[in-house]
């Protein structure tokens, strides 16, 4: 996600960039590599000679500029991304940008301005303020820093990074760890920068997304919508290149403008059915009300969903509540790589877009419509004095969420250029199950649901699962183990020793229904991973087809209908719900009548059964004030009792105390004496009292720690 130009802030101070950096250097560079270097030369320059054990032909490092664009449009920021691939990690690093064909030697050979996102991870180098460092040496698998582009006539740019694991400098002018960016075009300003490419990868690959909120009061101070805030039900799809769901520089569908300023899915869901060649799947997880819990009271919202070589891309949005049409989201995220394979996983902090079509700066602003209709683009921290990420020197605004899309399943035989190191094709997914119990006793769970039925129906390997609700965490400070739990697992009649069984691959998705109006035909197919060892012939079957039914009746009054989407969740978290599956109008009668064929389904589902507990409670409140406006003092929070205690008494504290300590008084005085005699029986008279000073602290003023008086009136009645 891009964002405006904003101001280079060099926050810490030189002290502290003049401590950390001999740290840094010793362990990027060792002393040996630098007295190679001639001193006479700048500390630059020395960083992008440095030598070291390089190891070539690695891939467990990689730069990445958000978007992965191969033009940069002069001014604009890019967020840009160090990362070491799972297990591998890195101590140090060094980042740097440089115009193409330049040494380093003079600061005119530097491009661009790099700007701190968070000054725990990174800071710039004090003998060599235009590159970026690690604050601290220590294990880390990712940081992150944004690039303002440099002006127009630069040229291309280089973006060069270094890798400290231990003693071992991982550099390279060419790979993973350097990427080359030229100038756009000014004539193709408001267009996507980089074309998206053909997929060359084989099969299918199945993704999850975990969608990580991270706006809250504390985190987003400044005039949060504390009643009514919330994230929309999130909605989005996989996708090929011939369809665009939103895209900076373009203008919001109707449903791209619903989701933005009523948090509605339903016209985007609508959108996205009505491109049924260009999608695979659409994506759909439940709004969030409020907008922020901890993860250990709400699970955060997750959604599957499938590419192939034509729809390797996905999309995605979400509507800040309340605000004017703001929204978070992914454009078009490839998830097919130049190797011809699958990408394993894509973190993506998100900060918020304006769709366009309200004119509101805060939160709450009135319905304001923007005519005519604006691009999308990513809001700033210069955009408006009232805006609640405003800030006058132009800083970056703080990520308000976290995406996670990870790889959970391949399909199909694949064609990668360089091998996966993930085998999620037939790896056993969980280890056996536990012979003992090792839940805390602050942890209560409902009973195990029964095993499910294994995934795989042949003899290749699968997974069973059952699973648990938990019902309270008694103790935040213990861990709860999880809700799920899995076991490998084959198909019925399978074992392991038997020499005579061939491995199958899982069923390629359902094709398509063969006709679009009554009941036909559709197949899936699988192939053989493993022939049997013993040489004999695999007879388990490559394909299978049944009936499908797309629309049941097929008069003229009759209307064409999609296939079923897919079940949402279950109504109910525990015991018996509900869930829903809709269809949408593709063609409606010939000869003008009312659709009659229903657009939903419901049936019942079943989660696992509800046990009554004798305790189940809210979370702690925030503490309240302390109860004193100088030195030692109490403060209290508080909870709630959520449900009834059927099964015993609740001995859990709803109410906890603490000291505090607020700035030390300047003075202690004496209580106050008590009220005088009335200085007349009638027609009104004063009384006095007085409050005198115990103890003059020696920081106090004598102004500000004094005697006091109040004064009344008394006997007002008339003579």
């Amino acid at each position: 996600m891009r964002l405006s130009p904003a101001p280079l802030r060099l926050s810490r101070s030189p002290a502290l960039l003049a401590l950390a950096l001999p740290l840094a250097v010793a362990l990027a560079f060792s002393d040996e590599t630098l007295d190679k270097v001639p001193k006479s030369e700048g500390y630059c320059s020395r960083i992008l000679r440095a030598q070291g054990t390089r190891r070539e032909g690695y891939t467990e490092f990689s730069l990445r500029v958000e978007s992965d664009p191969d033009f940069y449009k002069p001014g604009t920021s890019y967020r840009v991304t160090l990362s070491a691939a799972t297990p591998s990690y890195f101590r140090g690093f060094t980042l740097i940008a440089l115009k193409e064909n330049r040494e380093g030697d003079k600061e005119e050979d530097h491009a661009g301005t790099f700007q701190i996102i968070d000054e725990e991870e990174t800071q710039f180098m004090s003998n060599c303020p235009v590159a970026v460092t690690e604050s601290t040496p220590r294990r880390r698998t990712r940081i992150q820093v944004f690039w303002i582009a440099p002006p127009a006539g630069t040229g291309c740019v280089i973006l060069k990074a270094s890798i400290v694991q231990k003693r071992i400098i991982y550099f390279q002018d060419e790979g993973s760890l350097t990427k080359k960016l030229c100038e756009q075009d000014p004539t193709f300003d408001g267009v996507t920068d980089k074309p998206i490419l053909d997929c060359c990868a084989c099969g299918t690959a199945k993704y999850r997304l975990t969608f990580y909120g991270n706006w809250s009061e504390k985190m987003h101070p400044k005039d949060y919508p504390r009643r009514a805030n919330h994230w929309s039900a999130i909605i989005g799809g996989s996708h090929s290149k011939n369809y665009v769901l939103w895209e900076y520089g373009g203008y919001a569908s109707e449903g791209v403008k619903q989701v933005a300023e009523l948090g509605s899915p339903v016209k985007m869901e609508e959108e996205i059915r009505q491109q049924s060649d260009e999608v695979l799947t659409v994506i759909k997880a439940k709004a969030q009300w409020p907008a922020w819990q901890p993860l250990n009271v709400r699970a955060a919202p997750s959604a599957e969903f499938s590419v192939d070589r034509t729809r390797h891309l996905m999309s995605f949005l979400t509507m800040m509540g309340p605000s004017p049409d703001w929204n978070v989201g992914l454009s078009a995220e490839d998830l097919c790589t130049k190797e011809c394979g699958w990408v394993q996983k894509v973190v993506q902090d998100l900060i918020p877009w304006d769709a366009g079509t309200d004119s509101g700066v805060t939160y709450e602003s009135p319905n304001k419509p923007t005519i005519p209709q604006e691009k999308i683009r990513p809001l700033t921290s210069l955009d408006h004095p009232q805006s609640p990420f405003y800030d006058p020197e132009g800083g970056s605004i703080t990520q308000v969420a976290r995406v996670v899309i990870e790889r959970i399943a391949r399909k199909g035989e694949q064609c990668n250029i360089v091998p996966d190191n993930v085998d999620d094709i037939v790896a056993d997914l969980a280890p056996e199950e536990k012979d003992e119990d090792d839940t805390p006793e602050t942890c209560i769970y409902s009973n195990w649901s029964p095993w499910s039925a294994c995934s795989s129906s042949t003899c290749d390997k699968g997974k069973r699962m059952r699973q648990r609700m938990l019902k309270a965490q008694l103790d935040l400070s213990v861990p709860c183990p999880d809700t799920q739990d899995f076991q490998p697992c084959m198909g019925p009649g399978c074992s392991d020793e038997d020499g005579s069984t061939c491995t199958m691959s899982e069923w390629i998705t359902w094709s398509p229904c063969s006709i679009s109006c009554g009941t036909g035909m559709r197949s899936r197919e699988r192939y053989v991973k493993q022939f049997p060892e013993d040489g004999s012939v695999c007879m388990l079957p490559t394909e299978e087809t049944e009936k499908c039914t797309v629309n049941e009746e097929c008069s003229p009054s009759s209307c064409l209908m999609t296939e079923w989407g897919e079940w949402d969740e279950c109504s109910a978290t525990c015991g018996m719900g509900m869930k829903k599956r809709h269809r949408m109008v593709k063609m409606s009668p010939a000869d003008g009548s009312m659709c009659k064929s229903e657009p939903s389904q419901t049936e019942k589902c079943m989660m696992p059964e509800c046990h009554t507990i004798p305790c189940l409670l809210s979370p702690w409140s925030e503490w309240s004030d302390c109860s004193v406006t100088c030195g030692k003092g109490m403060r209290t929070r508080q909870r709630m009792l959520k449900s009834l205690a059927e099964l015993g008494d609740c001995n859990e504290e709803l109410e906890q105390v603490e000291k505090c300590m607020l700035p030390e008084c300047r003075c202690r005085m004496r209580p106050w004496t008590a009220w005088s005699e009335c200085t007349k029986l009638c027609g009104g008279g004063i009384q006095e009292r007085y409050m005198t000073v115990k103890k003059r602290f020696k920081s106090s003023q004598f102004t500000s720690c004094k005697d006091k008086k109040e004064i009344r009136a008394c006997n007002v009645h008339p003579c």
